[in-house]
């Protein structure tokens, strides 16, 4: 049977700290609610002395959201345990989280009390708050830079006084994995009455080490985890939720017997709505809900996530709530992701035409960051209904503006030989047409011409469909290219081709 790793949230409290992060009373319902679906043990739902507002929300999450323990944090204040309890009331399992500081820091500078007195204060505030709720969390706050005989103490004084679980907070992010790991190792083994407690842990982020820190205490004894979805929180955030959850689940080997209780396919809908309802975007490259999370690029990775997913991806993206792998195609693609989104689009390219059809891809890769199935079915169509080239574009060079007659040179390749012409039109497309027709000796009367967006973004590929008339008749033509006026050239050129065909 596994051991239970208890995981206690606090995006709505410690998360909400972030600057700008500040959510009203519906929207930390919405994402009380939600922490809930996604099966998180306990919610830390604010601050109830804090604001009027903060104490209605906290009482509101109390009353609406079931199943997790409903947390409210207080000072060891009578005045904060009474608001706290006020607000979480309400709920089915109730919980005060009482704080005071205990390191030498803290002690001189912001409370300006000796040890004793600090002892004194944390023994007096569970005890309160023990009178009003059965379910008492003690953090001896900055724990990790308190001296260690000190913590041992005030420890075991608030576990007697009714604590049933004693936080350890990294409260500035300062400790690093090995030392945090022997400091949980050390209250368990220096505290006589450890047993009768859950002990917790609580690590910021501002050496980046949130999370190690936290797993490391998990090895050497704790037994629950406080953390935030999207690792939001005071300057640096939090441990994040999502990264523990799944580094439990994905490395059973270390954390042999351990388990949490988090519905991880409901982590990707959850960090969006924080995301969203917060307005603090999740960076692209973020552990396990990244938009990148599980995105391949380079064409050696995709090669081998196609051919074996487990070569370069550790979790199933449906576990985290993702809909599957995403292969990227860019300019570091290769042809087996290349022919396999071909062929996922319905495309039966022979190996010409593939090949053919690939090269335009990476000379339009070199273009854009990133090519949408769009982009690929303007090349593949043009490749796969492509006319005998008489022509072909080499080279333009245009000069355009409000002040200066728009001159274009262009350069075609033809038999072989390339034949340039400059000429000037009423813009820079009309100049560039009227070169063509002169290096082509073919007049065309333009009938049509429509431009669209075939994707999104500043980089769009760009696609121009063209009518001409001419003594042979009425053709089309059609380019594509992130640049309009390319696409353009295409297009007429790809018309004069037609044109140039001999008739059947």
């Amino acid at each position: 049977m596994s051991e239970k790793i208890i995981i206690f949230d606090t995006t709505l409290r410690d998360g909400e700290q972030s600057p700008g992060a500040s959510l009203n009373i519906k929207e930390k319902l919405e994402i009380g609610r939600q922490l809930a679906v996604l099966g998180v043990d306990a919610i830390e739902a604010g601050f109830p002395i804090s604001s009027p507002g903060d104490f209605k929300a906290v009482q509101t999450v109390a009353r609406e959201v079931k199943g997790p323990i409903i947390c409210g944090l207080a000072r060891s204040l009578e005045k904060d345990i009474d608001a706290a309890h006020n607000a979480v009331k309400y709920s089915r399992r109730p919980r005060i989280h009482v704080f005071l500081a205990t390191s030498k820091i803290h002690m001189k500078y912001k409370l300006k009390k000796a040890e004793g007195e600090i002892l004194r204060l944390a023994v007096s505030a569970v005890k309160y708050a023990r009178k009003k709720c059965a379910d008492i969390e003690f953090s001896p706050e900055d724990a990790s830079r308190t001296e260690k005989s000190f913590l041992y103490k005030v420890v075991e004084a608030v576990i007697g006084a009714g604590a049933t679980t004693v936080n350890i907070p990294d409260t500035v992010g300062y400790a690093t994995p090995f030392e945090f790991g022997e400091l949980i190792r050390g209250i368990k083994e220096n505290v006589p009455n450890i047993s009768r407690a859950v002990i917790s842990v609580h690590c910021h982020n501002d050496l980046g080490l949130g999370v190690a820190n936290s797993l490391a205490a998990v090895l050497n004894g704790a037994r629950q985890v406080e953390c935030t979805m999207n690792g939001l929180g005071e300057r640096a955030g939090n441990a994040s939720l999502e990264e523990i959850v799944m580094a439990i689940r994905t490395r059973t080997d270390i954390f042999r017997g351990m388990a949490t209780g988090v519905h991880t396919r409901e982590l990707c809908k959850t960090s969006k709505l924080v995301s969203k309802l917060t307005g603090m975007i999740v960076q692209p490259n973020k552990a396990i809900i990244g938009s990148n999370a599980f995105a391949h690029e380079s064409g050696i990775h995709q090669d081998g996530v196609l051919k074996e997913r487990i070569t370069y991806e550790i979790m199933r993206p449906q576990d985290v709530g993702f809909e599957a792998t995403r292969l990227v195609l860019g300019k570091h693609s290769g042809r087996h992701a290349f022919h396999e989104r071909l062929k996922g689009m319905g495309y039966s390219l022979s190996e010409a035409q593939l090949e053919k059809a690939f090269d335009q891809f990476k000379v339009l890769a070199d273009k854009k960051k990133e090519i949408f199935d769009e982009d690929l079915q303007t090349i593949v169509d043009e490749e796969i209904r492509k006319i005998p080239e008489t022509f072909s574009l080499a080279h333009f060079y245009i000069t355009s503006g409000d002040q200066i007659k728009p001159t274009a040179n262009v350069r075609i390749k033809s038999h072989n030989k390339t034949l340039e012409s400059t000429s000037s039109g009423d813009g820079p497309v009309d100049a560039c047409y009227k070169a063509i027709d002169k290096i082509t000796g073919m007049k065309g009367k333009l009938l049509d011409y429509q431009i669209r967006s075939v994707t999104s973004g500043k980089d769009a590929l760009g696609e121009v469909s063209v009518k001409i008339s001419s003594k042979k008749g009425v053709v089309s033509g059609r380019g594509a290219s992130t640049d309009i006026i390319e696409a353009s050239i295409k297009a007429y050129v790809n018309a004069m081709n037609r044109l140039a065909r001999p008739k059947r």
